[in-house]
């Protein structure tokens, strides 16, 4: 692992929930990225809660506090070889997870993530903090 890490959405959750050993991890990180799909889980969780404004800004405040990684041309080639590597295994993942992964492979980043489905994906890096 390189110390640099890209955040998938249930991890920046669980940093919102307070959770004491994503916040340990995230002091001693190297580098720190959010891929612009978990900001839109985010955004789309936020609107169907109960409590739309207030995590609204909370969530407005964590993006103005980190580096988010878009999607781009590169990011589509990962993501064609990724979906079709998948689709040859039988073993399909959920579309905006495919697109944090290209990312991940894309800036060469190990993906914080609790979901183990990323495991499909070869040459990808992943942790837990769980």
């Amino acid at each position: 692992m390189n110390g640099r890490y890209l955040l998938d959405t249930n991890i920046i959750i669980a940093l919102f929930a307070d959770e004491l050993i994503i916040k340990e991890n995230l002091k001693v990180a190297k580098e720190i990225f959010i891929p612009n799909i978990a900001v839109g889980e985010l955004y789309y969780g936020a609107r169907k809660s109960n409590r739309c404004e207030s995590n609204l800004k909370v969530i407005d405040l964590f993006i103005s506090q980190n580096m988010i990684l878009n999607c781009d041309v590169k990011t589509s080639h990962y993501y064609g070889i990724i979906k079709n590597n998948l689709r040859s295994k039988g073993r399909p993942l959920p579309e905006n997870d495919i697109w944090i992964a290209a990312i991940s492979l894309q800036y060469n980043l190990t993906l914080v993530t609790r979901d183990s489905h990323f495991q499909e994906v070869d040459n990808l890096s992943t942790i837990s903090w769980s």
